[in-house]
């Protein structure tokens, strides 16, 4: 009798840790999977940057150092391999694009251009949706995280070597600043 109630209790407690793991599976899995619909609309947005940069540049000629951070902020963004460095990447591309708006502003023929008006809309929804998407993923962090830091959840995590996720976070000092525009 006492090796049943014995076995019953290794039984739970083997089926408690299987109950643990698997969640931790799963909100990786769902944290992994949000990173990769953040990647996804970069990768839109990085595509469709040389588009609106030609369109520009078609009317600005003389504007070349902002060609040239477009530019930069875009190659960057390939050369990221962590969140941190997307999420760095993201902030200076951010921060080109809204120098190519403000010179933009300047042309009235570039704002009235249905290219630049089509390429704009994109920009915008593309923006939206990496908005969404990184709110996503934060959230799916956050979730993931706290399963790993609750007890007896951290137990579990650190036996079987669970790691936190980072958050992918827009440096907002940067994005408050006035875009400078030199003529």
């Amino acid at each position: 009798m006492i090796w049943l109630i014995i076995g019953i209790i290794i039984l739970l407690l083997v089926l408690f840790i299987i109950g643990i793991y698997n969640r931790l599976i799963v909100q990786r899995n769902r944290v992994d999977n949000a990173w990769a619909q953040v990647d996804v609309q970069l990768k839109k947005r990085y595509n469709l940057v040389p588009n609106l940069v030609e369109t520009v540049k078609g009317y600005a000629k003389h504007e070349k150092s902002v060609f040239t951070e477009v530019t930069k902020a875009r190659a960057s963004i390939m050369k990221a391999k962590t969140v941190g460095e997307k999420a760095k990447a993201n902030s200076m591309l951010t921060n080109a694009l809204k120098s190519l708006f403000a010179v933009a502003e300047n042309y009235p023929n570039l704002k009235a251009s249905e290219n630049f008006k089509l390429l704009q809309e994109q920009l915008q929804g593309i923006e939206d949706k990496i908005a969404y998407a990184r709110q996503f993923y934060n959230d799916s962090v956050l979730e993931y995280n706290n399963s790993l830091q609750v007890f007896p959840n951290n137990i579990i995590a650190g036996m079987f070597n669970f790691k936190e996720k980072e958050f992918f976070e827009v440096k907002e000092a940067a994005a408050r600043k006035p875009v400078k525009v030199k003529f």
